[in-house]
C-alpha cells in the first residue's frame, strides 16, 4: 500500500512538472521576436517533443492505475515493470539530446554563423583586391579568415596617410597592437651613408609622441637586419643567442623576424621584431610580415606617384557592413559603436567613418538608427507583435531608451511609433 501511495505520488509530481515544462518552453517562444521565435522553436522541438513523450508515459501509468481500482485481481508490481523500461529509455534519451545540445549550443545561438563568416571573409578578399595582385591574393586566401582580417585592418588604416613617416608609425603600431608583439621596429636604408635607422618603433622602444628611445644604426650587411637588407631575404630566427650577428638593442631577447621593404624593386627598409621567448614566431607571423611590407611599398609608391585613395560607390568594405547589418542584424545591439563595428569589420574606425559618410550621406548615428528604424516599423505592423509595447519594440530593434526611439523615429517618419503603429 505504501509503495503505491509513493508512486502515485511520484506519478502526480511527474506529470505536473511535465506539463508546467512544456507551458514554459511555449510561453518564452511566444515572448521573443519573430526571428528568434523561428529559430528557438526549431532548436527547441526536440526538448517538447521529449516532454510530450513523458507526459504520454504519465497518462498510460494513470491508466493502468485505474485499471488496478477496476481489477481487482491484478496486483504485484509486473505491470509497472515495463514503464520503468521506458522512464529509463526516456532520461537516457534526454541526456544523449542535451549533451548534444550543448556541444552545438554556438550553432543554436547563430546557425548561420559558418554561412556568414564565409561571405564576410570573401568580402574582405575583394577589398585586398585593389590593393594586391591576384597571386597575392590567392596566397591571402589560402590562410585563414583571422590572417585575412589582420591584413584588412592594415590595410584601411593606412587609407587616409599621405606621410611616409605616418605610414611607417601606423604600421609598428599596428603590429603591437594586432598581432601582440614585444615591439616593432622599421628601418630605413639611407643610400649615401649605407645605414639602416631606425624610424619608426612601438614596445620598449617607443619614446612617445612619435619619438624612439635611443635609436641605432646598423651598417648595410651587419647583424641580422643588416643581413636581410643585402640580401632582400626575409630571415625567422628562433634563437638569437647562437646567432653570432645579433645585434643587442634596447635589452637581449632571444627570437627575431626581420622582413624587407622594396620601392621600386629596391630596399627601402626593414620591418623587424624581436621577442623574449625562443621560437615565437611561426609561419603566420612571417606571411604578415611579408605582406604587411609589400603594403608598405604600394602606398609608398602611391605617394610618390601624388595619387590618393578614393572610396567608390562599389566599396567592399561598405558591401561587408551593409551585410552585417542587413543579414546578421547587428543593429539590434544597443551598445553597438563605431569601435565595436570596426572591429567586427576588421578595419580602422577613421575608415569606416568615412566609409558611412561618403556612402551613405549620414552620420554614423543617423546610418545605424537607420536600420533600427525599419526594423521597428515592420515590427509595429506585425501581428507576432500585437501585445508588445513601443518600448519592448524599441529594446528588441536595437534602440536602449524610449526617447531616443521616439526621436529618432519621428525624425524619420515624420510621426510618432504610436500614430504609425495606428496607421492602416
Amino acid at each position: 500500500m505504501h509503495t503505491e501511495i509513493d508512486e502515485n505520488s511520484a506519478l502526480s509530481f511527474s506529470t505536473i512538472i511535465g506539463i508546467w515544462m512544456y507551458l514554459m518552453i511555449t510561453k518564452y517562444e511566444k515572448s521573443l521576436g519573430r526571428y528568434s521565435f523561428l529559430k528557438v522553436k526549431q532548436q527547441t522541438k526536440w526538448i517538447k517533443n521529449l516532454v510530450a513523450v513523458l507526459i504520454v508515459f504519465n497518462v498510460l501509468w494513470l491508466l493502468t492505475l485505474v485499471l488496478f481500482y477496476i481489477r481487482t485481481d491484478i496486483h504485484g508490481h509486473m505491470p509497472y515493470y515495463p514503464y520503468w523500461i521506458l522512464y529509463l529509455l526516456f532520461y537516457f534519451a534526454f541526456l544523449y539530446y542535451g549533451v548534444q545540445h550543448i556541444q552545438n549550443r554556438g550553432k543554436f545561438l547563430n546557425p548561420e554563423a559558418n554561412i556568414k563568416e564565409e561571405a564576410i571573409n570573401k568580402f574582405r578578399i575583394a577589398g585586398l583586391s585593389t590593393i594586391f595582385s591576384k597571386e597575392e591574393l590567392k596566397q591571402i586566401e589560402s590562410n585563414s579568415s583571422e590572417v585575412v582580417g589582420i591584413l584588412s585592418y592594415f590595410a584601411t588604416s593606412l587609407f587616409d596617410k599621405n606621410d611616409v613617416k605616418d605610414i611607417l608609425w601606423d604600421i609598428t603600431e599596428n603590429c603591437i597592437a594586432q598581432l601582440h608583439l614585444e615591439d616593432a621596429v622599421i628601418y630605413i636604408l639611407d643610400e649615401k651613408t649605407k645605414l639602416l635607422k631606425q624610424t619608426a618603433a612601438y614596445g620598449t622602444k617607443n619614446k612617445g609622441q612619435r619619438m624612439i628611445l635611443s635609436p641605432i644604426q646598423i651598417p648595410l650587411g651587419k647583424g641580422i637586419v643588416g643581413g636581410v637588407a643585402a640580401t632582400g631575404i626575409s630571415e625567422c630566427i628562433g634563437d638569437v643567442t647562437k646567432d653570432e650577428r645579433y645585434i643587442v638593442d634596447d635589452k637581449k631577447r632571444k627570437s627575431e623576424l626581420a622582413v624587407p621593404i622594396f620601392l621600386n624593386e629596391k630596399i627601402f627598409g626593414v620591418l623587424d621584431s624581436e621577442n623574449s621567448i625562443k621560437n615565437y614566431f611561426n609561419d603566420q607571423h612571417v606571411f604578415l610580415f611579408q605582406f604587411i611590407a609589400k603594403l608598405i611599398s604600394k602606398k609608398l609608391e602611391k605617394i610618390k606617384q601624388r595619387s590618393s585613395s578614393t572610396i567608390t560607390d562599389d566599396n567592399m568594405y561598405f558591401k561587408e557592413l551593409n551585410f552585417l547589418m542587413s543579414e546578421a542584424k547587428i543593429y539590434r545591439d544597443a551598445n553597438l559603436s563605431l569601435e565595436t563595428i570596426s572591429g567586427k569589420l576588421k578595419i580602422s574606425g577613421n575608415y569606416l567613418s568615412q566609409l558611412v559618410n561618403k556612402l551613405s550621406g549620414k552620420s554614423f548615428p543617423d546610418y545605424i538608427n537607420g536600420f533600427r528604424i525599419e526594423d521597428a516599423k515592420k515590427k509595429l505592423k506585425d501581428p507576432l507583435f500585437v501585445n508588445y509595447t513601443i518600448l519592448s519594440i524599441a529594446l528588441e530593434s536595437g534602440f536602449n531608451s524610449k526617447s531616443t526611439f521616439y526621436n529618432a523615429f519621428k525624425k524619420t517618419t515624420g510621426i510618432s511609433p504610436k500614430e504609425f503603429r495606428k496607421t492602416p
